[in-house]
């Protein structure tokens, strides 16, 4: 049996119905991501995990047990929100207390298991400080902390590096993940940033409009997107009408296909090409952007706008707006998808 398990669960608020019918299972110790677009019910999905938004129909079942219309309290759940929601008037380790406090332990069981978590997450020497007194970083961390000390069942993090600054955030993210994974600890992570979720999930479960379209391992929600919506949201898809798949590639297909970036690429002169790689098809730069170690290149091959991404090796890939290409296409990574 999974530890955690969901079904028919359905959620509205007055006449809008944010999801119905969702149903997913999740082992012991692993890392979930709910990713998906602004809007989708991934957050709203957390909170009905953690019993503050309570579910208009199904069952939430945690090591067996009926969780359901189970207080948040009752649950043996931490949550870690977006905006921290420290007490500005406590310390760190009062913060981080709090909950320990609340189940009115003893001084000594509270003061030590404090000093674990602080060391665990990286705050020594901070324990004094004031929220205002620290980096975003650094209170989210305590926010991290807190729910971390009263040893939860689950760990919820809705959005928690939405706010940093990208050198924190990569940062935060591996330890989060380290953190995770010393303590075995089930984890559901909710972001809209598709190399996020990529990067930290052992697992995904894509949403949209309230449902989850796809649940896979990050490779195989990379390179099997179930529909359109998922090939479109992950990794920068092109997707190609039949007709013109026909023309461009070949092949045969009652359809769209699905083509990455990365898939396509530039003929070298004097490189041998497998079977496996199309015909040569002769292409129009529209646009490129340098986008670090990749360069993406928006190409017309007979009024089909393709994106094309180059590892940026030299400074001769960069190459002019209006400038033509022999492009080739890797056939073994086109798939169909449906709508």
């Amino acid at each position: 049996m999974s530890y955690v398990t969901a079904q028919h669960l359905t959620k509205r608020f007055g006449d809008n119905t944010v999801f119905e019918d969702v149903a997913f299972s999740i082992e012991q110790g692993e890392f979930i991501t709910l990713l998906g677009p602004s809007g989708c019910g991934k957050s709203t999905l957390l909170r009905s995990l953690a019993g503050l938004n309570p579910v208009d129909g199904g069952i939430i079942k945690v090591d067996g047990e009926d969780i359901t219309h189970l207080s948040p309290q009752q649950r043996g759940i931490g949550m870690v929100f977006q905006s921290y929601a420290l007490f500005p008037n406590m310390t760190v380790q009062g913060n981080i207390a709090f909950g320990l406090k609340m189940k009115k332990l003893s001084a000594d069981v509270v003061e030590r298991e404090v000093a674990k978590v602080i060391e665990l997450v990286d705050l020594t020497g901070k324990e004094k400080h004031y929220p205002h007194q620290l980096s975003g970083g650094q209170r989210q961390r305590v926010a991290l902390a807190r729910a971390l000390v009263v040893k939860p069942r689950i760990l919820l993090l809705d959005e928690p590096l939405s706010a940093l600054d990208a050198k924190i955030r990569k940062h935060l993210r591996q330890q989060i993940r380290d953190i995770q994974k010393e303590m075995n600890l089930t984890t559901i992570f909710v972001t809209h940033d598709q190399e996020e979720a990529m990067i930290m999930s052992d697992r995904i479960f894509l949403m949209n409009k309230g449902e989850i379209v796809q649940a896979g391992t990050p490779e195989e929600i990379y390179t099997h997107p179930a529909n359109e919506f998922v090939a479109g949201f992950m990794g920068h898809y092109n997707l190609v009408d039949a007709d013109k798949a026909k023309q461009l590639f070949n092949i045969d297909s009652e359809s769209k296909v699905a083509i990455r970036p990365e898939s396509i690429y530039v003929k070298e002169q004097g490189r041998h090409y497998g079977s496996h790689i199309s015909a040569p098809q002769i292409g129009t730069i529209k646009n490129h952007q340098l986008l670090g170690n990749v360069i993406r290149y928006q190409v017309d091959v007979d009024d089909c706008e393709l994106t094309v991404d180059l590892l940026n090796r030299s400074s001769e890939r960069l190459v002019a707006n209006g400038s033509q290409l022999e492009l080739l296409f890797n056939l073994n990574e086109i798939q169909p998808v449906r709508a």
